[in-house]
Formats: structure tokens, C-alpha cells, sequence
């Protein structure tokens, strides 16, 4: 495959943007790839491990030559991310990014952006408790999906060449509206997360009889809070930026919980294996 960008330039090079650049560069999807970011730790990793040809903090330097950026920091720094490239970006830059929420992306970066500028969201659904350049991996998003999310300042060119990006990755490639999204990654990514990291939260400090119940967890305790690891930067913008749908899948969440609570106190056998039963067929659904 030819080149579909002249320069990418990931602002954020961790798991998600890592990967996407590891990728990028074995198959020579992009002529170059620059990284931006905060950290020279993690952009020296980056450096070492050869996942970008350059790395910089300087988003003047970042911006200039780019005509693809990949926003791939936590949600809420995308915009101040943004205007401090856009002065020296060229004036057909195609913006793309990985977050996990969409509605507020588009509010937040259409107004930004010049007026030959294209806005093409994108999330990966690949993500892992892992973090930093460190944690890329080149076959990361093989045989994942990827949600593109079209808005106004989407333009067909534009969509086209990030969607092709994404499919030379491995991934599978759909197409849904940003509020679409919000509302099922709220339910299928965002709760988990919330449930995962209450539960942790619930039992850190929780001891019986002097002895610290997490100890007696064994796997499925590890299993259940495994994504309690992640970020929790990233996931603090998540929660702010997706709330409503959140609320609303917490609000789900909670209703059933509510329904085995009444159970175990009713002491109602029947309804537990309704309700475990329920759950067991949801799990056996999971790829």
C-alpha cells in the first residue's frame, strides 16, 4: 500500500498511539511519524523502542508538515492539544483522534479547526490496562474494531483515508454516528470500567477479623478488577465528557444489583438462578 499521509503526528505515544505508529511504519502507511508529548521519559521510550522518527514537547514542532494528527492523549486535553498546533499546521490537516468518547470531541474541535480542515473521530476498541510506549504492540488492533464517527467537518476524502488507515491495521472498520457511540461504549466500555474500579475501591481497605479480605480473592477477584489498573486520568475525562450516557448505564447497572440484593434477602432460590443464569448466558455471548 502507498502512503496515505505524508506526516502523522501523534500527540500521546501509548498503548493506542503506539501501536497505531508500530503499525504505520512496518507497513509504510505514512511517510513519517512524529510524536508529541508531555513526558520526555516516555518519548525517549518511544525513541529507543523506534516507534516514532521523531519525538518532541514542542507542538509547534510537532504541528509543522503534518497533515494528519492523531489526538491520542486523555479526552479533555484534546482541545487545548489542538490550538496550540493549529497556527502551524498546514491548512488541509486532517484531525483524527482515539478517544473513547465522540459527542464532545466534535463540540469541542469543529469550532477549532480552519475552514480546509477535516475532523474524522475514530476509536479503536483495543484498549488494555497498560500504558506508556512501552506497552505497544504492533498487532494490537488485528481482528479489533475500530469506530469511525463522521460529523460535519468530515469530508469523504478524509474518511476514506482513515478508514483505509485503520483497516491496514488488522481491524475490522464501522461506521456510527458520535452519539450512537456514546451511548453503547457508556454501557459496554465505560461501565465496566466504573463497576471494576468501585469494587477495587470498596475492598481496599476492608479487613476481617484483622485480615485483609482482598488476600482471599484469588482469581476471580483479580479477573473482575483487572481494568481498575487503567488510567485513571483517561477515565476521569471519560466520566466528564460522556456523563449523561454514563448515568444512565449506572442506572441499569444499579437496577440489577438492586435485583439480586432483594434476592439474597428474600432468600428466593428460584430468582437467584434466574438472575445467575441470566449472566451466565450474557458472558457465554462475549468473543
Amino acid at each position: 500500500m502507498s502512503a496515505l499521509f505524508r506526516q502523522v503526528t501523534i500527540c500521546g505515544v501509548g498503548l493506542i498511539g503506539g501501536s497505531f505508529a508500530m503499525v504505520a511504519r512496518r507497513d509504510q502507511l505514512v511517510e513519517r511519524i512524529v510524536g508529541l508529548g508531555r513526558g520526555q521519559a516516555n518519548l525517549d521510550v518511544a525513541l529507543a523502542r523506534g516507534i516514532v522518527d521523531s519525538a518532541t514537547r514542542d507542538p509547534a514542532a510537532a504541528a509543522r508538515g503534518a497533515d494528519l494528527v492523531m489526538l491520542a492523549t486523555p479526552v479533555m486535553t484534546f482541545p487545548e492539544t489542538l490550538q496550540a498546533m493549529l497556527p502551524y499546521l498546514p491548512e488541509d490537516a486532517v484531525i483524527t483522534d482515539v478517544g473513547s468518547v465522540k459527542s464532545w470531541v466534535v463540540n469541542a474541535l469543529e469550532p477549532l479547526l480552519g475552514p480546509r480542515m477535516a475532523l474524522v473521530g475514530a476509536h479503536p476498541v483495543a484498549g488494555k490496562e497498560t500504558v506508556g510506549a512501552a506497552a505497544a504492540e504492533a498487532e494490537l488492533f488485528a481482528g479489533r474494531r475500530v469506530i469511525v464517527t463522521p460529523a460535519a467537518r468530515s469530508t469523504a476524502d478524509a474518511i476514506d483515508r482513515v478508514e483505509a488507515l485503520w483497516r491496514a491495521t488488522g481491524a475490522n472498520v464501522e461506521r456510527m454516528a458520535p452519539e450512537t457511540h456514546d451511548a453503547i461504549l457508556a454501557r459496554a466500555s465505560h461501565l465496566p470500567q466504573i463497576v471494576a474500579s468501585a469494587l477495587a475501591a470498596a475492598l481496599a481497605d476492608e479487613r476481617i477479623d484483622g485480615r485483609a479480605a482482598l488476600e482471599y480473592g484469588a482469581g476471580g477477584l483479580r479477573d473482575t478488577t483487572r481494568i481498575a489498573a487503567s488510567s485513571a486520568e483517561m477515565w476521569r475525562d471519560i466520566c466528564l465528557t460522556n456523563r449523561d450516557a454514563i448515568i444512565a448505564a449506572m442506572g441499569l447497572y444499579r437496577g440489577a444489583l438492586d435485583q439480586f440484593q432483594r434476592a439474597v434477602e428474600r432468600a428466593d432460590p428460584a430468582e437467584l438462578i434466574q438472575l445467575f443464569e441470566r449472566g451466565r448466558r450474557m458472558r457465554g455471548r462475549l468473543r
